[in-house]
């Protein structure tokens, strides 16, 4: 450990950040704050980040352990909470920050790349890998979307860029909960560039959607807000015009992007008001509607309507949501795995440990991929493992290690 004996948590990472020579405008762009939030934070005119927030400064600067943060003389490994790196992390990463050109590249088929990506996105919702399942396919489709768009001219350009566009749309999911969060901010940046050089009001919709959520998880509120009206205004002038119902579906989900910050912020009646605006929509597109980007659809609607009383610290209400429709009828594998760990936080919210054990079990089930790399659900699993439900210590240290929750 460092020598920061007698630091504040703020010295600590002012220490940590000049070791490696990272300035504060670095550090507040990869935890998505200011270069005068970080300075506030080493000074001690804010108090000490919550842990999420010191999850992510602390993997910003290479700090294993969160004790150095914290200085509270008790080792917390920042794996415990945020898992290892997915395995193809680095060949992702490599393919979005690889800038070597080819002196001549070869011609790319645009509609064969639009329908390798609409592939992936059916393995994204079909498999219960389905991290790793698109791991293998992302840097093969970046790489061939980057030289469609270099290669393509006129209107066939256009088309690659608005392929393109959704390839970043698609590496916004692989690199979600992954030990670099600098690869979110790149990835929603470029959906929104390739789709705005297409000139395409629904790619933009699209980039703006997955930015939302980066903003949202850096508890940056008012950007997300502004970000996901700006998305939406960019689809209301077509949404009486276009026979395609994704153009009403990722409206719809934008919506309630907008009211899922507000339960963030625990604003009850803001979160409810678009919850509505965005249900009513899903009402519209009928039973059978799923978007494939977003999973918008009545049963999500259901599910997004559980996590909103989970963030609004209303277990109750949540289970009774949970309970009044099946998990089942969600189609996406990744989608239904992450309502189960919403249904587990309001178990744990409730100090219901078999209830929460239940839920992760299950969620495990339906996919691991999502499971391993969902910070609620490390965090949940680490406290059952400290206190585990009477009779089930041995199921839950399992779960553990099948998650790669070391307790």
């Amino acid at each position: 450990m460092a020598d920061v004996t007698g630091k504040t948590t703020g010295e600590r990472i002012k220490h940590f950040r000049n070791r490696i020579g990272m300035s504060r405008p670095v550090l507040g762009g990869l935890v998505g704050r200011s270069a005068e939030w970080v300075k506030a934070v080493e000074t001690g005119r804010l108090q000490v980040p919550r842990l999420p927030m010191l999850l992510r400064i602390a993997r910003a600067l290479d700090v294993r352990d969160l004790a150095e943060l914290t200085g509270d003389g008790h080792a917390v490994p920042v794996q415990a909470f945020t898992g290892e790196a997915h395995a193809a992390l680095s060949a992702v990463q490599a393919a979005l920050t690889d800038y070597r050109f080819a002196a001549q590249d070869a011609p790319v088929n645009v509609a064969h790349l639009q329908m390798r990506l609409d592939q992936a996105w059916d393995v994204r919702h079909s498999s219960p890998a389905h991290r790793t399942a698109v791991g293998a396919l992302l840097p093969d489709l970046i790489r061939d979307g980057q030289r469609a768009v270099r290669t393509t001219k006129g209107s066939e350009r256009r088309t690659a860029r608005r392929v393109l566009a959704g390839v970043y749309r698609l590496a916004d999911f692989y690199v979600a909960y992954q030990p670099a969060p600098e690869l979110v901010w790149l990835v929603a940046d470029r959906a929104i560039t390739e789709a705005q050089e297409a000139d395409d009001p629904y790619g933009i919709a699209g980039g703006a959607w997955a930015l939302t959520g980066a903003l949202r998880d850096t508890g940056r509120w008012e950007e997300a807000i502004t970000v996901a009206f700006g998305g939406a205004r960019q689809l209301e002038p077509w949404l009486h015009r276009t026979s395609d119902d994704d153009w009403r579906g990722m409206w719809g989900a934008l919506q309630f992007e907008v009211g899922y910050v507000h339960a963030r912020r625990g604003r009850h009646g803001e979160a409810w008001s678009y919850w509505e605006r965005a249900n009513e929509m899903a009402r519209r597109l009928g039973s059978r509607y799923r978007h494939v980007q977003t999973s918008f659809s009545i049963t999500v609607m259901n599910a997004h309507a559980v996590t909103l009383d989970v963030e609004l610290r209303r277990p109750g209400e949540a289970m009774r949501t949970a309970n009044g429709f099946d998990a089942n009828e969600i189609p996406s594998l990744a989608r239904r795995s992450r309502h189960l760990i919403e249904v587990a936080r309001a178990h744990h919210q409730r100090h219901d440990r078999d209830g929460a054990y239940a839920m992760l079990h299950a969620a495990e089930r339906t996919a691991p991929d999502t499971i391993r790399f969902n910070g609620y659900a490390r965090d949940m699993l680490l406290f059952l493992a400290a206190a585990p439900p009477t009779g089930l210590r041995d199921d839950v240290h399992a779960l553990c290690d099948r998650v790669g929750v070391r307790p």
